[in-house]
């Protein structure tokens, strides 16, 4: 199912929610509660990765697949296969070493270990409460032999890793959930741990306009600003337009070390 994009409209503005509101009167509640709930965990975890860890048990409470963006299992499967094809078409081969950032409840990285060599899946995500249902993706597709990590992580600074270790880093909407700062701090360091050759997919919330994010939880961002961020760390960046002919409602850059 492709999914427009609105790369215009500032999600933030009163008079977008206004509009939004007159126009889908059935999202009026649910947004109330999310709106609610936001505020409370806030107010209880001022740091963002407290904050959207909370978020991520939240959710995962009441459905794992709806805690990665996924409201029904075929949706899930089709979003997960979505990212594994586009990948798997763009180079990734078994022998690649793959670190799949945000890798949630395996939607995509269960294809991604059932392709690669054993060992060469490592995935990483803030919420133990994903990695658990993580786990019960992988013994459910019976993956085990394949040894991949699966492991917590405080912050983007992938201080625990190798240099010169993995050929593909992935991030799929994560940076989409991200502020500027903790994009700043990956793209710092995700430099290090890139074998020669390898490079980095993310996806992000694109907008034309003007940059804002909604309830801390949705960050929509320019793409001269994320190109510019990743010079500064002297990696090449490149937007994937064959990426938005697949109708996802982010869209990708891929980086490399310059």
């Amino acid at each position: 199912m492709a999914t427009r994009k609105n790369l215009t409209a500032d999600r933030a503005s009163v008079g977008h929610k206004v509009r939004y509101a007159l126009s889908n009167p059935t999202r009026i509640a649910p947004y109330v509660r999310r709106a609610a709930r936001d505020g409370w965990l806030r107010f209880k975890h001022p740091d963002h990765v407290g904050y959207y860890r909370a978020v991520m048990a939240s959710d995962t409470g009441r459905n794992p697949e709806a805690a990665v963006g996924s409201q029904t299992h075929d949706r899930w499967l089709a979003l997960g296969k979505m990212q594994f094809d586009y990948l798997a078409g763009h180079g990734l081969s078994p022998r690649h070493r793959m670190l799949d950032i945000g890798c949630g409840n395996l939607r995509a990285g269960w294809r991604f270990i059932e392709h690669l060599d054993a060992g060469h899946y490592y995935g990483i995500d803030i919420s133990p409460d994903i990695l658990i249902a993580a786990k019960r993706t992988l013994s459910g597709r019976g993956l085990q032999d394949k040894l991949p990590y699966l492991t917590i992580t405080q912050d983007l600074t992938l201080d625990f890793l190798p240099d010169r270790h993995f050929d593909v880093v992935h991030a799929h909407s994560v940076f989409s959930h991200s502020p500027i700062g903790i994009i700043d701090e990956c793209l710092a360091h995700v430099e290090r741990v890139l074998a020669p050759g390898g490079w980095f997919d993310f996806t992000f919330d694109r907008t034309e306009g003007a940059e804002h994010q909604v309830l801390r939880e949705d960050f929509y961002y320019r793409t001269e600003t994320l190109v510019a961020l990743a010079a500064r760390h002297g990696l090449k960046a490149r937007f994937m337009d064959d990426w938005e002919t697949l109708g996802h409602g982010q869209s990708k850059i891929r980086v490399s070390a310059g």
